[in-house]
């Protein structure tokens, strides 16, 4: 029988036959490139999917059935159910206790999804005139507690699967710090590296161009993250006020001291951690940090400024790194050493690489802190970005002598890394929801300068972040009891808070 196009249009038999064998070799590749775009999509899929078989799975399907059907809805962003798998292993007796162990399950689930995702796009103009779009998400995650509150993070890995995880992490943070904080993050897949100062701050305004219309000092605070910093945070506070034509308003945390912003923000994480090893080095080992050697990872804010202090406090920093290698110390980074790494990333945007004939330490290239077979040191702090030390590096950590784990940065454990860590229990292993909490905390301080139009010194802001560390650590001792980790004495504290806030708010029953 022939196509009805033939017959509609009266073509001879040749020419209709002709015309046949192109409308079905048409059709073929039409079938063919469908085939090819399904077994990509599904192989891509596959490679995110969580199963028992897959090494990369950082969740037991035969654990916490009632977490399933999350896991079944979000197969696609492995690391977010890597962090909601680890709080809950952390939290489990919650779960099983006989009298209010069904109303932390319904809870816990409640705090899996967040409140609200916002997404949009983000049109930029490079510097040769070529428009591009990227991609922008608000995750305001919970309000249980307070405004959303959490970093924007400009990052080429950054999805809602990301910020998601993020965000989860940021309930539990906020909720340590004892500051009416909820818990938010957002971000784009925009990557600042490369880019040019007008290149970024055109980002930036268009970024807040939209953003704008979702913040507000009593609703959303959003800070800085990764690939946000200061000079991100200035341009996009620039913009605010001149759509908002508000001045003055704890709508961003991060901004200069010249518009609001708060001293010893830059500092407040990499400080905060480093305050908090302290109190656990001095209470678990009854050992100091001075003459420790100390491994850093990263290089950016976080890891500058928790070198910084730890080098106050008298310890060794062996190193410190970025995506392309790694700086190693073996005597100890210098006061002088340190300063020219701040000037590389922040001034002039260098790599490490071109380091090595400005300071004393040796460039060694494609490795990080936990990659090297030999490093030997007291307690690492890993700075850089989530899963970097997995289960070998922990190991190889332990053999070598390694006291102690720091997060200053989200999730830098795999849950492989984790497990190690556990099964280890005389390693002190504090987690980023507490470790890295002094940032979101100064940020929380800044919103209250801003709230009551006045600026507080910087000695008097130090004295609030270690009091505030300190608080956080004793904390984490109570909740873990007699036979508890510092690790879930820090999951229980931060979730419990937030649980009971949702009961009284009538939020979960």
């Amino acid at each position: 029988m022939m196509p009805r196009f033939c017959q509609q249009c009266r073509l001879k038999p040749t020419t209709a036959l002709i015309a046949l064998i192109i409308f079905i070799l048409n059709n073929l590749q039409v079938i063919t490139a469908t085939t090819a775009t399904t077994k990509m999509a599904a192989t891509a899929t596959n490679t995110n999917t969580i199963t028992p078989n897959n090494p990369q799975s950082c969740t037991n399907p035969t654990k916490f059935d009632f977490l399933n059907d999350l896991r079944s809805k979000y197969p696609h962003q492995p690391v977010f159910l890597q962090a909601v798998e680890e709080m809950a292993l952390s939290i489990e007796p919650l779960f099983n206790d006989p009298v209010n162990g069904k109303f932390y399950k319904k809870a816990f689930l409640y705090l899996t999804e967040p409140e609200r995702t916002i997404s949009f796009h983000v049109p930029w103009m490079d510097d040769q005139g070529v428009q591009h779009v990227n991609r922008g998400w608000r995750v305001e995650f919970s309000s249980a507690l307070g405004p959303y509150k959490g970093g924007l993070r400009f990052h080429p890995t950054v999805d809602d699967g990301i910020l998601k995880f993020l965000g989860f992490e940021q309930i539990f943070k906020n909720s340590l710090t004892g500051l009416p904080l909820g818990g938010g993050k957002g971000g784009s897949d925009f990557d600042p590296k490369g880019k040019s100062e007008g290149e970024i701050r055109r980002f930036c305004e268009s970024f807040m161009t939209e953003l704008c219309r979702y913040i507000d000092a009593s609703t959303d605070v959003p800070a800085g993250d990764i690939g946000v910093g200061g000079r991100e945070i200035g341009y996009m506070y620039g913009t605010y006020k001149r759509l908002a034509n508000k001045h003055g308003e704890g709508v961003l945390t991060g901004k200069s001291p010249l518009f609001g912003g708060i001293h010893l923000r830059p500092e407040a994480t990499g400080f905060g951690a480093v305050y908090m090893a302290q109190h656990a080095i001095e209470d678990k080992l009854k050992e100091s940090l001075a003459g420790a050697r100390c491994a850093v990872s990263g290089s950016g804010n976080v890891a500058q400024y928790a070198s910084k202090m730890l080098i106050q406090l008298g310890a060794k920093v062996v190193c410190v790194s970025d995506s392309n290698g790694m700086l190693l110390f073996e005597d100890g980074m210098t006061s002088a050493d340190l300063e020219q790494i701040i000037v590389a990333k922040t001034v002039e945007r260098a790599r490490l690489s071109t380091l090595e004939a400005r300071v004393s330490g040796k460039y060694v290239p494609n490795h990080s802190p936990w990659t090297l077979p030999d490093l030997n040191v007291h307690f690492a702090f890993p700075c850089a970005t989530q899963n970097e030390i997995d289960g070998k590096a922990a190991s190889r950590l332990i053999q070598n002598g390694v006291m102690g784990v720091f997060e200053g940065a989200n999730l830098p454990v795999t849950t492989e890394g984790q497990e190690v860590l556990r099964a280890n229990r005389d390693i002190l292993y504090i987690p980023g929801k507490a470790a890295n909490a002094g940032g979101v905390g100064v940020s929380g301080l800044e919103m209250s300068q801003n709230a009551s139009r006045t600026y507080w010194k910087r000695e008097k802001v130090d004295v609030m972040l270690k009091d505030m560390m300190a608080g956080i650590y004793q904390q984490m001792k109570d909740n873990a009891g007699e036979d508890g980790t510092l690790e879930e004495g820090c999951n229980r504290a931060g979730f419990l808070k937030v649980a009971h806030a949702l009961k009284e708010l009538g939020w979960v029953y």
